[in-house]
């Protein structure tokens, strides 16, 4: 005999940063397991420190860290955690990023402007991430940034259902609220069967978060508008889509949106809004001030537990969304 053989199983353990803890233990609730204790603080000085409580050696983890305000501290605490697992040994790093930070950044737009989303992809990568695991990342291109295996979910079908057991759908129009969420508003019409609108719009590219509306494509008047987006941050574009719905003879609107950023002039924008629902899930944490009647928060941790479980048992994660 010249090698050693092990009787050992496969381990999983799962670690979450500070950022969105609440959503670390619904996760793992679902999987049936614990977070792993971790020691982690800041110096006086704001460095961070980390420190796990148990050993990953050989084990297959996988990190949850959300990268919610302040974005720049979160992002960097992940890439500690990664670090640190990368010298306790450990067998796989998936990093579970639920909001990939600086995803609006994917591009240049024009010149001597960065692509802040392929440096984050680059970050992760060095610090020892084998695998990527993202809810709605803002456009399908990110996937090829990360140097290695990228599982992509979709809130679609959560979303979906809920507003397709909620409202009349004979009465319902999915509307996209610029031209490049179509071919997600498209997914939507067909799980719902229902008709797409366009809202056009055009930014100022010199002001950021400002939008001017400037006409809907389609028929919405009397009609139940559903706007899908994959994020809301200050509400201005969603808001200003809301309102020309209504302007167009629309009888309502609900916005829809995975990820709920929900910064600056948000709270008011929502509140004042004559929208009403806002459905969102949590994958980032929802502003304490923005607990309001109408906005609707959906678990998405179901969802990131299922993908867990189908790449420790190197199942297959595209079939959690095959009906799509």
């Amino acid at each position: 005999m010249t090698g050693i053989k092990t009787t050992g199983e496969k381990k999983l353990m799962f670690f979450s940063g500070r950022a969105h803890p609440e959503l670390a233990e619904e996760v793992a609730h679902e999987l049936g397991v614990g977070v792993v204790p971790t020691k982690a603080f800041d110096f006086a000085n704001g460095e961070i420190y980390v420190r796990y409580q148990e050993s990953a050696r050989g084990a297959d983890c996988f990190l949850i860290q959300s990268h919610t305000a302040p974005i720049n501290k979160w992002i960097m605490e992940q890439l500690i955690m990664i670090d640190a697992l990368k010298r306790a040994s450990a067998r796989s790093i998936t990093v579970i990023v639920p909001f990939y930070g600086y995803a609006r950044q994917d591009k240049k737009h024009r010149g001597r402007e960065p692509i802040s989303a392929r440096l984050i992809a680059d970050l992760m990568k060095t610090a020892g991430a084998d695998r990527l695991l993202a809810v709605d990342l803002h456009t399908d291109q990110i996937q090829g940034f990360f140097d290695g295996p990228v599982d992509h979910l979709f809130a679609l079908p959560l979303l979906a259902d809920y507003v397709g057991n909620k409202v009349d759908r004979n009465k319902l129009t999915i509307v996209s609220p610029d031209a490049g969420r179509v071919r997600v508003a498209d997914r939507w019409c067909d799980r719902l069967g229902a008709p797409l609108a366009i809202v056009h719009k055009r930014r100022d590219k010199d002001v950021a978060n400002q939008v001017t509306v400037h006409e809907v494509v389609g028929d919405v008047k009397g009609r139940i508008c559903v706007l899908v987006d994959d994020m809301v941050d200050t509400g201005g574009t969603i808001c200003a889509a809301a309102d020309a719905l209504f302007a167009h003879g629309a009888q309502d609107v609900i916005v829809t949106a995975t990820h709920g950023v929900l910064s600056g002039p948000a709270a008011d924008r929502l509140k004042n809004s004559k929208v009403s629902e806002f459905v969102f899930t949590n994958t980032l944490p929802t502003p304490g001030e923005l607990e309001l009647d109408k906005i609707t928060v959906l678990s998405i941790a179901p969802t990131i537990a299922s993908a867990v479980r189908e790449v420790f048992e190197d199942g297959s994660v595209t079939s959690l969304f095959d009906e799509q």
